[in-house]
């Protein structure tokens, strides 16, 4: 009785070894938008990258959540906040001119204390220690 049978959507619940998986494939700045469109297919809506040692809290729907170890020794968030400093920051890590751990560093000079990617609102938005937003990138989309 093919008929019969009832097909539930399900929900789409990442794992952390899904997320390591897709950004293991980001080499430079322009890989981003790709990651970005792979992690939102697994079902991610946002997460949270923490610059003093790397950890990051990803958030799915229903209130999944997947919090991941630190990535690297802790680092000092300068008490004062640039958003010109960390502009600058940007504009030369997307370029190819520092790698990850630099940008991270050179981004907690300037008064990071984390950036949050939104792949709804398809956004990168940097906040410093007092939760005031900084700086808002838009992500670019990729087919």
């Amino acid at each position: 009785m093919a008929g019969n049978f009832v097909y539930r959507k399900s929900k789409i619940m990442f794992t952390e070894q899904q997320l390591k998986e897709a950004h293991s494939r980001v080499k430079t700045g322009a890989d981003f938008p790709g990651y970005i469109k792979e992690i939102k297919q697994l079902g991610l809506l946002k997460y949270e990258f923490w610059v003093d040692n790397g950890r990051v809290i990803y958030y799915g729907s229903s209130g999944h959540q997947v919090n991941s170890d630190p990535k690297y020794p802790q680092i000092q968030i300068a008490d004062n906040s640039s958003p010109e400093q960390l502009q600058h920051t940007i504009k030369i890590h997307q370029q190819g001119l520092t790698d990850f751990i630099t940008f991270c560093k050179q981004a907690a000079e300037a008064g990071v204390e984390k950036w949050v990617i939104d792949t709804q609102k398809m956004l990168c938005i940097y906040y410093d220690s007092e939760n005031n937003e900084m700086v808002a990138e838009p992500i670019p989309q990729v087919e």
